[in-house]
């Protein structure tokens, strides 16, 4: 009898080491976590997205079908019980506290402004979510768009515009894709500022890359400089190409996608053998 409830829990040892850790009950407090966990977590470990998720300017709208979306506010977030909670800005630090307290994972993604950044937010909640090999494949792509985007624009002087009135300087994730497509940003000055509209009219840009001027961007700032015909005329005919707002508001790996929209409109290379080639050029 002893021996045979000797080798019943030899038996059963293996199987309860593997047995599969309980659901994580996955849940994002903001637009931009919501990206995060669509691409990464199982849909049915999802407990509740932000209510902006199936925005125009959300990239994974279509994804959130059929998933609850949950307000960021303490009654909300706690009913849902979450165990596994993903954040870029939503979610005050009381919230944050009480579901530390109550035994929940806060995951605060990092204001990436480079794809060094980038790669880390990913491979953490990647590994938070338990979908390294998933993380890994979104690290791929991105870096796929990146080494076949690499010096498209041959160094050409570029101002980034928003629809806001806005531009981005170095040390910024704006500034990583426009060099990362071969353009040489023009604004000098470090981090976002307000553009002067009564300048950019004296001196108007020669090349501007477009933000947030798609339609979904547009509805929520229907009084923003980018109305206005003084910008609009600087913009059109100069504009390389306009980014839409769903790959421009989260510092995630499609930011790879936006570098590879930017490349596909430079000119094409002159083939060797023509006299726009230039000599050396094909060496």
């Amino acid at each position: 009898m002893a021996v045979s409830c000797v080798l019943a829990l030899v038996a059963s040892g293996p199987s309860l080491a593997t047995a599969a850790p309980p659901a994580l009950r996955v849940m994002s407090l903001d637009q931009c976590a919501d990206q995060y966990v669509l691409a990464l977590s199982p849909r049915s470990e999802i407990v509740g997205l932000s209510p902006r998720v199936r925005n125009a300017d959300s990239w994974l709208a279509a994804r959130s079908v059929g998933l609850p979306v949950v307000r960021a506010d303490s009654e909300s977030v706690l009913a849902a019980h979450p165990r596994l909670v993903i954040r870029y800005w939503g979610g005050d630090p009381k919230l944050q506290r009480i579901l530390i307290r109550r035994g929940a994972r806060v995951i605060t993604l990092e204001d990436a402004v480079d794809f060094d950044g980038v790669r880390r937010n990913v491979r953490a909640v990647a590994e938070a979510l338990r979908q390294k090999a998933a993380g890994a494949r979104l690290i791929a792509g991105m870096d796929g768009e990146l080494t076949h985007s690499a010096g498209a624009w041959g160094g050409r002087g570029v101002l980034y515009v928003t629809s806001g009135g806005a531009t981005a300087g170095p040390g910024t994730l704006i500034d990583a894709m426009l060099r990362a497509a071969g353009l040489r940003n023009l604004t000098r000055a470090p981090g976002f500022h307000e553009l002067s509209l009564e300048r950019l009219t004296l001196d108007p840009p020669v090349a501007v890359v477009e933000g947030f001027f798609d339609a979904g961007s547009q509805a929520q700032v229907r009084w923003s400089p980018g109305r206005h015909g003084a910008l609009r005329r600087i913009t059109t005919g100069h504009s390389l190409v306009s980014l839409p707002g769903a790959l421009l508001g989260c510092p995630a790996w499609f930011a790879g996608d936006a570098v590879a929209l930017i490349a596909r409109a430079a000119p094409p290379s002159p083939r060797c053998g023509t006299p726009a080639a230039g000599h050396g050029a094909c060496a």
